[in-house]
């Protein structure tokens, strides 16, 4: 592979040594790291083994066991999750991982945020670890909309005291958006839009009112719906999805 060659003004930010490696698209931080303390990267020609090592990507050269790192070409796929995997590379328990959803071929990508075991749907991966940090930024406000299945049939005062806040824990959970899709003798749907990320945020809500959570399913993350993509398939977005939400998070950003 060919070195980084490409020029920055020498005020150029330095990063530490795992997270160039992240940024670059190579691997995940954590992997970066156990490379690094094995001694299996060097920097402009000296073996580092702190993860933390100051590096200026565009600049420095980076070789690993060797071999040049240059900046990997940019990958962004969704994937419709299944439920009972777990969104991580590899599990301590040894459950089996979204990992598993992804071409064999395919150069390391990360998840975009999680989906916990239970929770199904759309779910980002890209080895672009700037941009992933935009989409699960609260700051961004970037909205993501579920269908959540209820063992119950909520009323519009239930909705209305979802709408304004339920307090769990010390916090008060809120949601951007919620109404009723459908209902059957004994359950419902439910859409729910948040526009913040908060750890398992609409389970806790709805533990907190005493409601069962039978299904949990993303189905948007801001413009991009999950649409047709089949249960435990996955695909690389189009130019048109990722403009999408680059636009979106700009006009967030713009907003705020």
């Amino acid at each position: 592979m060919a070195g980084v060659t490409a020029r920055q003004p020498s005020g150029e930010r330095r990063v530490g040594l795992a997270r160039a490696l992240s940024k670059l698209g190579y691997c995940s931080r954590s992997q970066a790291a156990a490379f690094i303390r094995q001694g299996r990267v060097r920097v402009n020609g000296t073996a580092r083994r702190d993860p933390e090592w100051p590096v200026r990507i565009e600049t420095d050269r980076i070789l690993l066991e060797g071999k040049s790192v240059e900046e990997a070409s940019k990958l962004y796929y969704m994937v419709n999750k299944p439920r009972g995997l777990v969104t991580t590379a590899a599990d301590e328990k040894g459950r089996e991982t979204v990992y598993s959803l992804l071409p064999s071929d395919l150069s390391w990508v990360a998840p975009v945020g999680r989906l916990d075991k239970a929770s199904e749907g759309l779910l980002l991966m890209t080895n672009d670890s700037e941009w992933a940090a935009r989409i699960t930024d609260p700051a961004s406000h970037l909205e993501k909309t579920y269908h959540v299945q209820v063992a119950s049939v909520p009323d519009e005062d239930l909705l209305r005291r979802i709408l304004k806040g339920i307090r769990c824990d010390g916090q008060l959970l809120r949601v951007r958006r919620v109404r009723f899709i459908r209902s059957g003798e004994k359950n419902a749907w439910i859409e729910i839009v948040l526009d913040e990320g908060r750890n398992r945020q609409i389970r806790r809500i709805f533990a907190a009112l005493d409601i069962e959570v039978l299904r949990l399913l993303r189905v948007a993350i801001g413009p991009l719906p999950l649409g047709e993509l089949p249960k435990g398939a996955c695909r690389a977005l189009t130019a048109a999805e990722k403009r999408a939400l680059d636009d979106a998070l700009r006009v967030r950003g713009e907003d705020q």
